[in-house]
């Protein structure tokens, strides 16, 4: 394997900021009540009760996001 000039095997980049998981994570909390008003509305409960965990576990997050701040 090549590297360029300069570069070593160790550097792997930048890490991905706290910014970019809080916003997919206020995505998915909107995604997941969409997917619970879909659900509830087309009668597929599967989907109101996947949404309702992806809602949870986002709005979980983003509250120990905003405590860690």
């Amino acid at each position: 394997m090549r590297y360029r000039i300069g570069e070593t095997p160790g550097e792997i980049g930048e890490p991905v900021g706290h910014g970019v998981i809080a916003m997919a994570a206020v995505l998915s909390f909107l995604m997941g009540i969409g997917f619970v008003f879909a659900g509830l509305r087309s009668r597929h409960y599967w989907m109101a009760i996947w949404g309702t965990g992806l809602s949870l576990c986002s709005a979980a997050y983003l509250v120990y996001y905003s405590l860690l701040l």
